[in-house]
């Protein structure tokens, strides 16, 4: 394929380490986060403990919930908001990325997918609001000074992030109607409290990656079996209910693990959590400092650099021919490819430039608005 990248005509593709890219694949039928790539986030790449990213991701998606009930938003964009920061927390590392702005933009971009908009500055006003009450303080609006402006300038510049992280690719599926439905099929739909709790632990698992891993009729299928059991309501077992939507034991036995022990995690401060990832932040300064002295970096790099090759070449790079693995290196693509446009991200620490391996999708205008 290489030796006729010379001979190539318009529209036929672009040849990238001897494979040749080309035509576009859009699909949203499936979204899921590889099984081996679930426990090797970008976060732990870099240092982080499996413990403190499972519970900054906790505290930071009880946040948005929080936040999401003051500015009066719908569930559904609380929902979506948690999804694409899970989402965008397995593309970044949460040691090169400010949680608390990140999930601020999540917000604001989930109350334009679900057509429920709101203002920027409601928004940090909201978040501003939280803080000072988990610590006790009581402040009026942000002042409108340099320090409101640069935040605000933060969250926009994160918004346009995520969305580039993402591939512009923010489709969610939501499985409060689908756990209607099935209750609907299993004639349970009138038992309003086996309803209502799977519905509750729908929404707390938002908080943990399930909605990464799995489909959503699967999560619902654990959310209504987890359900039956706590209130001891008996569904059919011959054939088991389940396999009638296509969903295994096993993954239901999973999924309810997850959800379960979230109910067993210490509350741990915010605050603390951040400080321990400064800390590791600190950490990798270090290392990186120390290594471009040695001159084992380029001198033009920083340790912040996250931008694709496509957007220093200018171009795009198409691939539906090929979706690569590599060990230890977190991607979102599932069985189908998640988005038209895939591209590698360059990191100083430990990526390396291949194709296939992330999602990029760059384009010359911004949905977001001031």
């Amino acid at each position: 394929m290489a030796a006729a990248a010379g001979a190539l005509l318009p529209g036929d593709g672009i040849v990238i380490a001897g494979k040749l890219y080309s035509g576009v694949a859009l699909t949203l039928d499936t979204c899921l986060l590889p099984h081996e790539s679930a426990h090797c986030s970008p976060s732990r790449v870099h240092g982080l403990s499996a413990r403190t990213e499972e519970r900054l991701r906790n505290r930071m998606c009880e946040m948005i919930q929080s936040a999401g009930i003051l500015l009066r938003l719908p569930q559904v964009a609380m929902a979506t908001a948690q999804i694409l920061f899970h989402r965008f927390f397995y593309c970044k590392s949460f040691v090169r990325h400010c949680a608390e702005t990140v999930a601020m933009a999540c917000l604001q971009l989930a109350s334009k997918i679900e057509e429920e908009p709101r203002r920027v500055r409601d928004v940090l006003n909201v978040f501003q609001h939280l803080k000072d009450a988990a610590g006790d303080r009581r402040r009026g609006p942000m002042l409108l000074d340099d320090g409101y402006v640069s935040r605000k300038s933060d969250v926009i510049k994160a918004e346009r992030r995520v969305l580039k992280e993402l591939g512009f690719c923010v489709h969610v599926k939501h499985p409060h109607k689908v756990i209607v439905m099935y209750l609907q099929v299993l004639e349970c739909e009138k038992n309003t409290r086996l309803l209502q709790m799977a519905w509750n632990y729908m929404n707390d698992s938002l908080r943990t990656d399930v909605f990464l891993r799995f489909r959503a009729e699967t999560i619902a299928c654990a959310c209504i079996f987890l359900s039956a059991r706590v209130l001891q309501i008996p569904l059919p077992d011959q054939p088991p209910w389940f396999l009638l939507f296509g969903v295994s034991e096993q993954d239901l036995i999973e999924i309810s693990c997850c959800i379960l022990r979230l109910y067993t995690l210490q509350c741990e401060s915010l605050a603390a959590l951040l400080q321990q990832v400064e800390e590791m932040r600190s950490i990798l300064d270090a290392q990186y400092n120390a290594s471009k002295q040695a001159g084992l970096v380029s001198t033009t790099e920083t340790p912040t650099a996250g931008f694709s090759p496509a957007s220093k070449a200018g171009g795009f790079i198409y691939n539906s021919h090929h979706v690569l693995s590599y060990p230890n290196k977190p991607y979102i693509n599932g069985k189908i490819i998640y988005s038209a446009f895939m591209m590698q991200k360059i990191d100083p620490y430990d990526w390396f430039c291949a194709p296939g391996s992330h999602i990029r999708l760059h384009t010359a205008y911004s949905v977001t608005s001031y």
